[in-house]
């Protein structure tokens, strides 16, 4: 038997495990907390020391593979990690308190390697030159981070982040059963914090190759993530998701769609 397998519940329930795990669950947090700052940065070239237009130069091909394998890295990890029959597997091995806080923290250490291992590809695709334009774009783009994070903060953010689960853990307090909600940006799209995402990533004063290859396979697995998302729900809440779908637009609002 290993050392993982060896887990069992009486450990899981002890007070000494319940501890421990709350302060991975923050650990896990507080790195998600400063991989999503890196990645105004990162994306913005703002502050933070390597962004996504600087680094070491290399040719087109090697950096668009390299991107490419890094972007996909992120996209399996994110996916596999959240579909329900992986997690049905994975605590198996992980004790269920901490399991979203391990999703949390691979995720962004997977973010964290894609900043570090981006290659730029500097050419130019458009530049706005006009002052007061390219300040309204910045904006726009700072405006995508804002409808991002609030939009978490409207369904449950510390659920979200796995803070909710190992702090139940340590107090010995039951999980609520999820409950289907939509609050205020829920009410005009399905999905604001991919639409605050997809805002962020393309609204750049000046875009370059490889800010553009960065936005535009982000937002194709966006799309992707978003069809397996909505299998999930629908088969966590049945019919009550899909009218939701049908009356609130996916990512446009006041445009339906499917």
């Amino acid at each position: 038997m290993t050392q993982v397998h060896s887990i069992g519940p009486e450990v899981a329930g002890s007070r000494i495990f319940k501890f421990f795990a709350f302060l991975y669950g923050i650990a896990a947090y507080l790195i998600f907390l400063v991989t999503v700052l890196y990645a105004i940065g990162f994306v913005m070239g703002l502050v933070v020391p390597k962004s996504i237009d600087t680094g070491a130069d290399t040719s087109a091909v090697e950096a668009v593979v390299i991107n490419l394998l890094l972007m996909a890295l992120f996209a399996v990890q994110h996916s596999v990690m959240a579909r329900q029959r992986f997690k049905a597997w994975w605590t198996q091995y992980v004790p269920k308190p901490v399991e979203r806080s391990t999703y949390v923290l691979f995720a962004s250490l997977s973010l964290l390697l894609l900043f570090w291992q981006w290659r730029p590809m500097p050419a130019i695709v458009w530049n706005v030159e006009d002052p007061d334009l390219a300040v309204t774009v910045v904006t726009l783009s700072f405006a995508g981070w804002v409808l991002a994070f609030t939009s978490t903060f409207m369904i449950n953010h510390f659920e979200l982040f796995g803070l909710h689960q190992v702090t139940n853990h340590l107090i010995d307090k039951e999980a609520s059963p999820p409950r289907f909600r939509t609050p205020l940006f829920y009410k005009f799209v399905r999905h604001p914090l991919y639409l605050g995402f997809i805002i962020a990533f393309w609204a750049a004063p000046t875009m370059t190759v490889g800010h553009l290859l960065f936005a535009a396979v982000t937002t194709i697995y966006i799309l992707l993530g978003i069809a397996l998302e909505e299998r999930d729900l629908i088969d966590l809440f049945g019919d009550e998701y899909r009218q939701y779908k049908q009356r609130v637009a996916m990512l446009i609002p006041w445009r339906r769609s499917i």
